[in-house]
């Protein structure tokens, strides 16, 4: 699969490792930025690279790392065709493709930690939309998108 992934200064660790488990698994991965360590850097242009990245390549998929994983979440949305969920656990992980069919998945660095992270991106990974009565609700979202994306 190819994913797209990006971190502020607050993510930057954890997406070189990160990075390095997804190529391990055999996933193309493309690293959007901040390629600067220890050096504070404003979020909302990675969120948006990864968003334009996720629009443009179809069947790929994003991760955004920060300290809370708030503000990329925010940011990453504003982009049409990007649902982004912010996920704390395994569960939600889980839900957030089964029921939403999220193609980004953002992770706080405050909440997590590097173990589990890795076990939530797996999971996250791995699990399919369900479709049935969810694309129904995924339809009306995208309705609510077009009308604002006007």
């Amino acid at each position: 699969m190819k994913i797209f992934i990006g971190a502020d200064h607050r993510g930057f660790q954890l997406k070189k490792n990160i990075t390095d488990a997804l190529k391990a698994l055999g996933h193309e991965v493309k690293d959007v930025g901040t390629h600067v360590e220890g050096v504070d850097c404003d979020y909302p242009e990675i969120s948006l690279q990864v968003g334009r990245e996720i629009v443009r390549n179809p069947g790929s998929r994003g991760i955004l790392l920060c300290m809370t994983g708030i503000g990329h979440s925010i940011a990453a949305n504003k982009v049409p065709g990007v649902y982004a969920a912010l996920v704390y656990n395994k569960e939600a992980a889980v839900l957030s493709r089964q029921h939403n069919d999220s193609n980004v998945l953002v992770l706080g660095s405050k909440f997590i930690d590097e173990a589990h992270m890795l076990e939530i991106v797996k999971i996250w990974l791995s699990t399919a939309f369900e479709g049935g009565r969810h694309l129904r609700r995924k339809e009306q979202i995208q309705g609510i998108e077009k009308e604002f994306s006007k």
